[in-house]
């Protein structure tokens, strides 16, 4: 890490975010600071693409016309939400071809949550109501962190995200009141999805190799674990009052410090399915690289009308 003192740049750049200022894309940034938010925001964009392909196999097999439209324009906004953050990564100077790139060889990471499969229409319930829960609690403190054109985008995504929450919830709770049989199949999700989704928030803090960094540039507020905790004080209550169990033995409520605990975390797993060995991995990958293939036309086509038109992009 670069010391302070001995880099003017950086800095001048503390002293800015000591006063609450916010980053922007013409200010000179450290090099490290660029490097991370570029990381960080290039696996969110990456999470949002390959995090429709879960829900869109199940966009023909809802159960009601009602169903497929609200899951038909979940994965919509999921795209969209792709789209404003490979926008707000491009404001560093890194091509989108060259993040979308990186995604495709394998070499960017994305969320480990999305290397699982969708075994059951309750799945599709729980990815909004906890997958969704967990990313509306990270994605309001990004709302807030030092750079611009971040805040700006997941100001944005929140909004659509909060929608997303509540329609799987609405979704998990048609299922916990319904027949003996849906509540078995909620259950049965809640059982697969609880631990991964766990692992959302990223390691401990003594595991993380760029925690350190992210909260002294105020790009992270909260440590993974204080969020983490959020997420399960908020959704333990909402399980009760579905009527479903937390699949978790060791689950209590502590009475001193007013949050329930929970059990050990499986973080061998979490960083086998980050390193590429999850269920799902290669069938993620292997996905998005025939829709990089097959849409090859269309970005040929708009490259030769842009060539051809070049006033329209004046």
């Amino acid at each position: 890490m670069t010391d302070p003192a001995a880099d003017p740049v950086l800095q001048a750049f503390e002293a800015r975010l000591a006063k609450g200022e916010k980053a922007e894309p013409k200010d000179r940034l450290p090099e490290r600071y660029r490097r991370q938010l570029v990381r960080m925001m290039s696996q969110h964009a990456h999470s949002e693409i390959v995090g429709m392909l879960p829900e869109a196999n199940w966009i023909t097999r809802a159960p009601s016309l009602r169903r497929k439209i609200g899951l038909l324009a979940k994965v919509q906004d999921e795209a969209g939400h792709g789209l404003y953050l490979y926008s707000a990564a491009e404001t560093l100077g890194v091509p989108r071809d060259e993040l979308i790139d990186q995604l495709l060889t394998g070499k960017a990471k994305y969320s480990n949550i999305f290397n699982y499969p969708t075994l059951t229409w309750a799945d599709i319930g729980m990815i909004g109501w906890l997958v969704d829960g967990a990313a509306i609690i990270n994605q309001s403190m990004l709302a807030k962190c030092s750079y611009g054109p971040y805040v700006r985008a997941m100001i944005r995504i929140c909004k659509e995200e909060s929608f997303h929450m509540r329609q799987g919830y609405e979704m998990v709770t048609a299922l916990a009141r319904g027949t003996p049989a849906q509540q078995a199949m909620a259950q049965e999700a809640l059982n697969r999805w609880w631990p991964p989704t766990l692992m959302m928030f990223g390691p401990p803090e003594e595991q993380s190799t760029n925690s350190e960094e992210l909260v002294r540039w105020k790009v992270k507020l909260k440590s993974n674990d204080e969020l983490r905790q959020t997420f399960v004080d908020q959704t333990v209550v909402q399980a009760q009052v579905l009527g479903l169990r937390i699949p978790d033995p060791d689950l209590r409520y502590d009475e001193d410090t007013k949050h329930w605990t929970i059990g050990p975390i499986d973080w061998q797993e979490f960083f086998a399915v980050i390193g590429g060995n999850g269920p799902c991995n290669r069938d993620r990958l292997r996905a998005r690289r025939e829709a990089h293939e097959d849409g090859a036309w269309v970005r040929a086509a708009a490259a030769a009308h842009a060539a051809k038109n070049p006033q329209v992009n004046a």
